[in-house]
């Protein structure tokens, strides 16, 4: 089987050629390198245990081509999230792909705790000299001369000297094996291949860290044809990142990394708990074993923390949760938002792309979240604020509360989300009143415990009985 999609979905509905055809820019290196380390993966037989860790950068859609385990890291925490995945699952081949700015740069601490560290794991550092997603800015390794977008004069010695990162990871004791290699002509593609493969294998054999940078031609943001670019690399690339073995150091290995314990009495008697159930008030999710919440409005609506006192309420029933907080650009004015899982045994994934029940604070909020909402879920929205909603799906429950107005008429207009907390208790019948309470306690304190609980109350009250 192909370690590259038979289609590329990225190319969403693309046909023939388009469908087979990689989203770089032609003459870019990251479409070499991805073809060279399919077949590494493909030699090794190792498809069904790689997991590649895509960086932040050119190639964050690595996960489109490559059908393999695929992890999306934060920029720059690459290494931070390989490690994690080869402690979880010790038999998985991970690969972490990074680019000079995602590596060299905000991801410098990761890399260099990773490689110290010296697990058996294999990275493959992309060098352009350049920061290629974001416009063309200076990168650690834009040579001294060079024009970028941030150095539109040319990179002084003020600025700093590039980086040589193969140099810099081969100086560490972790590592055993740290090789520069160049795409610029057939010999060069192929030794790159080698080095990839002998990367990889060097962790299938569980030896320790392998490091392979890849001086690669960026054409756009060199502003030079593919031709022009291979010889940028060759002519003033080599003289400052000299292609060859760095470090190469025969290794005992590590041998077998114990996988971790899940086993609950375990995992309790090593964090010291317990593993007798916590006391259940409740009976349960309102609607299945796992259930999907989202919370959205502008900032300041406090949706953020109304998610958190329902995260924490439901813990304190003995319920897994989790809150995953999205802050965006337009958070004030427009929609942030808060995803809310809760589960009788385990949340899964702490995402709600479909959530059983939407709390939405403002008409942006409902309009982006309301048709995503499940079949059969609940909508919640602050009447105040918005007339009438929009048109849902039909078997989902509509439910309008005027918790702003009910706020400004307690006499504090930022405890609506308390007011929405209510209405959302009595409309679910999610939790008891007194588990909502009691983390509106602790989380909010005591100073003004009555007005919040009045504002909960108030909201729990607006709620209609169901029919």
């Amino acid at each position: 089987m192909s370690v590259f999609y038979e289609r590329f979905a990225r190319h969403d509905h693309g046909a023939g050629l388009k469908a087979r055809s990689t989203h770089y820019c032609p003459g870019c290196g990251h479409g070499i390198v991805h073809r060279l380390l399919a077949d590494a993966i493909a030699r090794l037989g190792i498809q069904d245990r790689t997991i590649a860790i895509s960086p932040v950068g050119c190639s964050v859609f690595l996960h489109y081509y490559l059908d393999v385990g695929n992890s999306q890291a934060a920029h720059g925490r690459a290494p931070a999230v390989a490690l994690g995945h080869k402690l979880a699952n010790p038999e998985s081949i991970v690969i972490s792909y990074q680019g000079d700015g995602d590596l060299a740069s905000i991801g410098l601490a990761e890399i260099l705790q990773a490689a110290q560290l010296g697990l058996p794991l294999t990275v493959i550092f992309v060098n352009n000299a350049i920061y290629g997603m974001t416009g063309g800015q200076m990168a650690p390794t834009t040579l001294l001369g060079q024009r970028t977008t941030t150095s539109p004069t040319g990179r002084t010695a003020l600025m700093g000297r590039p980086l040589r990162m193969a140099e810099l990871i081969a100086g560490l004791d972790g590592p055993i094996y740290v090789e520069r290699v160049a795409l610029f002509d057939a010999r060069r593609r192929v030794k790159a291949a080698a080095a990839i493969e002998k990367a990889v294998r060097l962790q299938v054999e569980g030896k320790g860290f392998a490091f392979v940078e890849v001086l690669a031609e960026c054409p756009t943001y060199l502003h030079l044809d593919p031709r022009e670019a291979e010889r940028f690399v060759e002519e003033q690339m080599l003289p400052v990142f000299p292609l060859g073995v760095k470090k190469d150091v025969p290794g005992a290995g590590w041998g077998a990394i114990a996988a971790p314990a899940f086993d609950p009495p375990r995992v309790a008697s090593a964090i010291g708990g317990t593993p007798e159930a916590p006391p259940r008030f409740a009976s349960g999710c309102a609607r299945a074993s796992e259930l999907g919440l989202k919370l959205a409005g502008a900032g300041g609506d406090g949706a953020q923390t109304a998610a958190m006192l329902l995260v924490h309420a439901a813990i304190h029933e003995g319920l897994d949760a989790t809150h995953i907080p999205s802050y965006g650009p337009e958070s004030r004015g427009g929609t942030s938002y808060a995803d809310v899982r809760i589960a009788e045994r385990e949340v899964l994934s702490p995402t709600a792309p479909s959530p059983d029940v939407l709390v939405a604070f403002n008409a942006p909020s409902l309009a982006k979240f309301g048709p995503t909402v499940a079949p059969g879920g609940l909508v919640i929205y602050d009447s105040s604020t918005l007339a009438s909603p929009p048109p849902l799906d039909p078997s989902v429950r509509v439910l309008g509360v005027p918790c702003s107005a009910i706020a400004q008429d307690l006499g504090q207009a930022r405890v609506k989300n308390l007011v929405a907390l209510g209405a959302l208790a009595g409309a679910t019948q999610l939790l008891p009143q007194a588990t909502f309470l009691a983390a509106i306690r602790e989380g909010l304190g005591e100073q003004v415990l009555a007005l919040n609980e009045q504002a909960f109350a108030s909201g729990l009250a607006a709620v209609p009985p169901r029919a």
